[in-house]
């Protein structure tokens, strides 16, 4: 069974920085590539980030490039978000997902999503 955990997030000040991290489990980490994503109240879910499984290339959204690094470990089978400059409006429950990245481009999501976790940024 596919499963991704992601977990990390926290209550930071604005200009501070937050890794969270995504866990998988139940297939070969290197079968998908890895997204993330958040939803803030009241919005709709909004593509942050991806990293390929086929060489590692990213993409970030306009909104969060330049601040946010997307990376993964194959042999801990976790990917990774890090987060710095963060301003209030980055607060979302952030989640990770398989998804398809490729030649730095988002594609599309699997059915694969993991339990979210909550980034607060306060100003």
């Amino acid at each position: 069974e596919v499963q991704l955990q992601a977990s990390g997030g926290g209550l930071v000040q604005a200009g501070g920085s937050l890794r969270v991290s995504c866990a998988a489990s139940g297939y070969a980490f290197d079968d998908y590539g890895i997204g993330w994503f958040r939803q803030a109240p009241g919005q709709e879910r909004e593509e942050v980030s991806c990293i390929s499984n086929y060489d590692h290339s990213t993409w970030y959204a306009d909104s969060v490039k330049g601040r946010f690094t997307i990376s993964s470990d194959s042999a801990k089978k976790t990917a990774y978000l890090q987060m710095n400059n963060l301003k209030p409006e980055d607060t979302a429950v952030y989640t990770c997902a398989a998804v398809e990245c490729q030649r730095g481009s988002y594609l599309y999501p699997y059915d694969y999503w993991g339990q979210g976790t909550l980034v607060t940024v306060s100003s």
